[in-house]
């Protein structure tokens, strides 16, 4: 575990819908605290699903968390103390999430951001390329196919709706594998 006086640096946990990210950052998180670590977390203010004072995992696992429209957000509140940054649902940050993640790591401060690296359509989502290519550590997360069973790498939308950002869950979204997975 980093402690703030060493260099800041940038995790990012990735996959489809239903493949355990928000599950997996939880637990780093959990982690960190355990390690008497201050941690903060943030969510996108579209991720109301569950709650809007906890980040929740499909799952029910669930950590305190501040709801935010733009990262900018983050530096409202001291971050003198702060080990380790927790920032979910970050495909769905404007392009600014980069200049602030390097300025939150200037810091000395553990970056883990968590997303969607892929859209329904199977294209790059949002800032998430950027932010894999400055990671420092990557992890890629599949999902179970629900229709053969195989490793799911791709997020099916289940209704008609163009729209790129469509926050939802298993009433909007389902894993699939490239053989089940179709652009609608």
């Amino acid at each position: 575990m980093l402690r703030k006086n060493d260099n800041g640096v940038l995790e990012v946990i990735c996959g489809c819908m239903f493949s355990g990210k928000t599950e997996e950052l939880i637990r780093v998180l959990k982690r960190a605290i355990i390690a008497k670590q201050k941690v903060l977390v943030f969510k996108h203010a579209s991720d109301i699903r569950y709650s809007h004072e906890e980040l929740y995992s499909h799952n029910g696992q669930k950590i305190t968390s501040h709801l935010i429209s733009n990262t900018k957000e983050i530096f409202s509140l001291d971050l003198d103390e702060v080990d380790v940054i927790g920032i979910d649902e970050a495909q769905f940050f404007s392009d600014d999430i980069l200049e602030h993640v390097e300025l939150l790591m200037e810091k000395g401060i553990r970056v883990i951001a968590a997303g969607l690296d892929l859209d329904y359509r199977r294209k790059p989502f949002g800032c998430m390329p950027q932010l894999l290519a400055m990671a420092n550590k990557v992890t890629k997360l599949s999902a179970i196919c629900v229709q053969c069973n195989d490793e799911a790498h791709y997020s099916q939308r289940l209704i008609h709706n163009n729209q790129i950002v469509l926050v939802g869950a298993a009433d909007s979204y389902e894993p699939r594998c490239r053989k089940h997975h179709k652009i609608t």
